[in-house]
């Protein structure tokens, strides 16, 4: 099989011959970007009329979950919610990472947003970080009220690692029989821990910002000592045998990454479930091409479509699924 592979936007490939790449993705490297600093809310907050408050939620085994609320100034009585989980490989990452793409669904469609500090590998492996994910989530079901959240109208989001996860806690919630969730957005979703992939083997040393042996890494720290048949299908969605019951998906990748491949298939597989899906694959988008550049014109493309489909979704008059 070649590992021939077609090339990036024009624009994007501009853009990323501009910045510095991460060679490769080890623990002494993974040190160093974990002392980055933050993601500066403050200054995503400053033009928006927005509240934001701190909540930790119980882990169940002593440790604390952070949550951060951000409430549209106007909301009513029953705005709908966007849960959202960040990205960064399972191994990097806070609750403010790529917190610009749900923050611009607060301001087109007046939704609460919550993200979760979900606790990262390789210190949480295996179930520890799509559980936090899923405690959160419950905790928000259950102050629906006190948030001014309409229950029906709860959306689970991530990004790369936060979309393999949104997909995880879908699953749980379906099988757990609780809470409701109104739809899932998939962004770029980091699905499966096998790697085996054509565009895996495609983009295993880029171009781009997230490479297959880069992806190994972060698995290899989520998983521990799991292989085979232990590794949840919680964690690695793809693993599911049933995707049906779920509920509807929005799934976007680049056609020049690592998860195009796992994620076009899962999309496949809910239709196949009889579920409902819309799978969007950017030609020559690389991974995270729109958190990165979002003044790109790709990005802006992808970013209007994922609010387009989210607005139509979330309508409070829409027939039932």
């Amino acid at each position: 099989m070649t590992t021939a592979h077609s090339g990036l936007d024009p624009e994007l490939h501009a853009l990323l011959a501009g910045i510095p790449r991460i060679p490769a993705l080890d623990p002494d490297v993974l040190a160093q970007l974990r002392r980055l600093p933050p993601t500066p809310v403050d200054a995503l907050l400053s033009d928006r009329r927005a509240g934001h408050r701190e909540v930790t939620v119980d882990a169940g085994d002593g440790a604390g979950i952070p949550l951060s609320v951000f409430t549209p100034a106007d909301t009513g009585a029953a705005a709908p919610c966007v849960y959202w989980m960040h990205g960064g490989g399972m191994v990097m990452g806070d609750r403010f990472s790529q917190i610009d793409i749900p923050l611009e669904w607060l301001d087109a469609l007046g939704a609460v947003v919550v993200s979760v500090d979900y606790r990262l590998a390789p210190e949480a492996t295996g179930t520890t970080p799509v559980d936090d994910c899923y405690r959160g989530l419950l905790w928000v079901a259950e102050h629906s009220a006190e948030l001014g959240v309409d229950p029906a109208r709860i959306v689970v989001a991530g990004a790369s690692a936060g979309g393999g996860l949104a997909a995880g806690v879908a699953l749980l919630a379906r099988d757990r029989g609780a809470p409701a969730i109104a739809a899932q957005m998939l962004v770029c979703p980091m699905l499966d821990h096998r790697n085996t992939s054509v565009s895996s083997l495609q983009y295993a040393d880029g171009p781009g910002v997230w490479t297959r042996r880069m992806n190994e890494f972060g698995w290899r720290s989520l998983l521990g000592g799991l292989t085979g048949d232990e590794v949840p299908a919680y964690v690695s969605p793809a693993l599911a045998g049933d995707l049906s019951g779920l509920p509807p998906a929005y799934i976007d990748t680049g056609s020049a990454e690592v998860f195009r491949d796992e994620d076009a298939e899962y999309a496949t597989r809910i239709w196949a479930a009889g579920g409902r899906a819309e799978l969007h694959v950017w030609a020559g988008g690389f991974h995270g091409f729109d958190a990165l550049f979002p003044q790109a014109r790709i990005s802006v493309t992808a970013r209007r479509t994922r609010t387009d489909w989210l607005t139509r979704v979330l309508s409070p008059d829409r027939p039932a699924a």
